[in-house]
């Protein structure tokens, strides 16, 4: 016999569960999408990562998708901010959205030899 699970947020009494939950039924892991609008620009895109890349050659910038400004970064999920000028790992929570001034690149989205170089991890330069 399957038992199905309570939804959302009932276990609370009717007249405190929207203070207790008022988002709720929101996805905090589905960044909101655009119509028409591409998921990510890569840095070879954004000019100002260039001069701190100075590193990477075009087609690596190329391999490096940017989080959207606006886009609600996933819970649990690493990222860096290459605009920072200390872009050290970070674990997203689930209120935090990507703004106008980050350059936000996942852990999931880059390859783990560019990760490594990205984070500072490896001195070892990207191949030719």
């Amino acid at each position: 016999m399957s038992e199905r699970l309570p939804a959302h947020g009932s276990q609370h009494p009717d007249e405190y569960r929207e203070d207790l939950h008022p988002e709720a039924g929101r996805d905090d892991n589905v960044p909101p999408a655009e119509a028409g609008a591409r998921p990510y620009r890569t840095a070879h895109e954004a000019k100002d990562v260039h001069a701190r890349l100075s590193h990477l050659n075009d087609e690596d910038l190329k391999r490096i998708p940017l989080v959207q400004p606006g886009t609600r970064l996933q819970q649990g999920a690493t990222y860096l901010d290459l605009a920072s000028d200390d872009p050290g790992e970070f674990t997203a929570t689930a209120e935090l959205q990507a703004g106008e001034s980050h350059r936000l690149v996942a852990k999931d989205q880059v390859d783990h030899e560019l990760w490594n170089i990205l984070a500072g991890h490896s001195d070892r330069p990207p191949r030719p």
